[in-house]
């Protein structure tokens, strides 16, 4: 069965598209059938799998448009050896116009469908932001990974985004779970984010994932060579911090996600 994951967090800068590029060229690696969705105008998912999103002919835009099917927009990342649903600044607009559409809300979740039997993980990167463009995501996902900083405000943004997604799942998609919370840009020198740590695992217990992805300048790099870490220095300490993800991922991946 195809897992479909969003991978979000309403505060930015958390490592949200660091962790979905890394972690989907981990699995492509372990020989998954892998899609990556990049539902951020930014577009820098896009960019860091080594494809131009200022060249691109059809991207996530046009799927929740209804112009295009996802077979029809997909493009191969050779840079990562997945498959990818492209994103570019036209996304941007995509709010404004999905305002008047029917079923705005799961245009994603209804492309995915045709497709998903393809695929053992369909990896959706959300932007920092509760829009319509990270309800899309959160309605076509079956659970939801949010990577998160161990600092104090992190910890006030995780009890609001608990909070909305059990709003998701009570309006909108009834099969929403909590995967697990990621702990990233991990330094053990610093006392703050131990305490943080160590508390997120006595409020959350097994929903927080035993990998921890340090802070690492070659995950830093790697999007300015428009590769996956993986492909930039196999033996870094953040590349091998999300092949142990993926391990991990795969070894849950027959027991349920936790609920939220």
């Amino acid at each position: 069965m195809t897992k479909i994951l969003a991978i979000t967090n309403q505060k930015g800068g958390v490592g949200k598209t660091t962790t979905t590029v890394n972690l989907a060229a981990s699995l492509a690696a372990a020989q998954q059938r892998v899609l990556m969705v990049d539902l951020d105008p930014q577009g820098n998912a896009t960019m860091g799998s080594g494809i131009d999103k200022r060249d691109l002919q059809a991207s996530v835009y046009d799927v929740l448009l209804g112009d295009k099917t996802i077979a029809e927009a997909r493009i191969r990342s050779e840079a990562g050896k997945y498959d990818l649903l492209p994103a570019n600044r036209e996304l941007a607009g995509a709010e404004v116009e999905l305002v008047g559409l029917t079923h705005r809300e799961t245009r994603l979740r209804d492309a995915l469908q045709v497709v998903a039997s393809e695929y053992d993980y369909v990896l959706i990167d959300c932007p920092p932001a509760l829009n319509l463009l990270t309800l899309n995501g959160l309605c076509a996902a079956k659970s939801v990974m949010i990577p998160m900083q161990c600092e104090y405000y992190a910890l006030e943004g995780l009890s609001d985004l608990v909070n909305t997604i059990r709003k998701v799942r009570t309006s909108l998609n009834p099969e929403l779970e909590i995967e697990g919370l990621l702990r990233t840009m991990f330094d053990p020198r610093n006392t703050l984010a131990q305490q943080v740590s160590d508390q997120l695992q006595e409020h959350f217990g097994d929903k927080v994932y035993r990998t921890v992805i340090p802070r690492n300048v070659r995950l830093a790099e790697a999007p300015s060579f428009g590769v996956p870490a993986l492909y930039h220095d196999k033996l870094s300490k953040g590349t091998q911090a999300y092949l142990a993800l993926a391990g991990e991922l795969l070894n849950n991946a027959a027991q349920p996600a936790a609920t939220a």
